[in-house]
């Protein structure tokens, strides 16, 4: 029986695959002690999710840990950053020994996938909530930001738009592939290394593509231009769709604006295109360009003919009512 935070951290957090040599001090001390190589700069970033809202409740528990530590490596992915450690905070309403086991499953088998070792966090008892914060490294200058995208540069995503909306519209009803989108997210990690030196300007995809590019947009007042019909959408979305649009919404709105994609949306000056494409073309996720910068505010919506498309929506905000 599991009585005290203490016994939930040693029968579920300290037996993981991850043991790194930059770890002096982790998981059972006041603080974790780490060496970050001289050659190298610490990225950082952090994320939380709460049942109810960033997933829904009966979400299986490998799927919670997986995503925890996936939408975090999603962030890591965008700066173009190696992961390195993590530090985990988890809030339960009771110590479910079933529930922790799958939620380690989960966690762990993506860390070990990208060589990351949890050194450190914290337990406590309240509503489902995981807050988990990622390291990883980048060489000297090379991280990606979201403030060096220039009129003329070209507009990419990667992988496909718009599954993991999808999935979470058709509750019970959604293919495995979609869910997989929603529940599994992939992080781009590799993407984003390749990435370094090319791009220009860098964001993940987490609230929906049209409120994330404005982002990177609006830390120069520029804008953008985007052929909606050239976004990436999967076969599985395209054969669920018909079951959706019976509410009302049109073809393009959720893969603008649903959120929770994980992809990464990247700018790439033109000299730096054909290379782009050659690299993350070796990719699994590959990469599709949509757009392109433009100096006049705003993001326009076009389509093949000449005319234009207004979206209903612009994405996720967390404090709308």
């Amino acid at each position: 029986m599991l009585e005290t935070e203490f016994d939930i951290i040693h029968h579920y957090f300290t037996r993981q695959p991850c043991r790194r040599d930059d770890v002096l001090t982790g998981i059972g001390d006041d603080a974790a002690v780490l060496k970050v190589p001289p050659e190298r700069e610490l990225v950082v970033c952090m994320d939380t999710l709460i049942e109810g809202v960033h997933f829904p409740m009966g979400t299986p528990a490998a799927a919670v840990g997986h995503k925890a530590l996936a939408v975090n490596l999603s962030d890591l992915a965008a700066m173009g950053a190696e992961p390195s450690w993590a530090t985990l905070s988890l809030t339960l309403p009771e110590p479910d020994s079933t529930w922790l086991e799958d939620f380690a499953k989960g966690f762990f088998a993506l860390a070990s996938r990208h060589g990351m070792q949890l050194i450190g966090g914290d337990t406590t008892h309240g509503p489902l909530a995981v807050t988990v914060q990622a390291h990883g490294y980048v060489p000297p200058g090379q991280a990606l930001m979201r403030a060096g995208a220039k009129p003329g540069d070209r507009i990419y995503v990667t992988g496909t738009l718009g599954d993991a909306a999808l999935a979470l519209r058709l509750p019970g009803n959604a293919q495995a592939d979609l869910r997989r989108r929603l529940e599994y997210p992939e992080p781009r990690l590799d993407a984003g290394i390749l990435l370094r030196g090319l791009a220009s300007a860098a964001i993940d995809i987490s609230d929906g593509l049209l409120a994330d590019l404005d982002h990177l947009l609006e830390t120069k007042g520029l804008g953008a231009s985007l052929k909606i019909e050239e976004l990436p959408l999967s076969a599985a979305f395209s054969a669920a769709w018909p079951r959706f649009a019976k509410q009302g919404a049109t073809y393009y709105e959720i893969p603008l604006s649903g959120g929770d994609d994980y992809e990464l949306c990247f700018t790439v000056p033109e000299r730096h295109s054909a290379e782009v494409e050659r690299q993350l073309g070796s990719l699994s996720c590959g990469c599709t360009r949509i757009g392109l910068i433009e100096e006049r505010p705003g993001i326009r919506c076009l389509l093949r003919d000449g005319g234009s498309y207004q979206p209903a929506a612009t994405g996720y905000r967390h404090f709308d009512g």
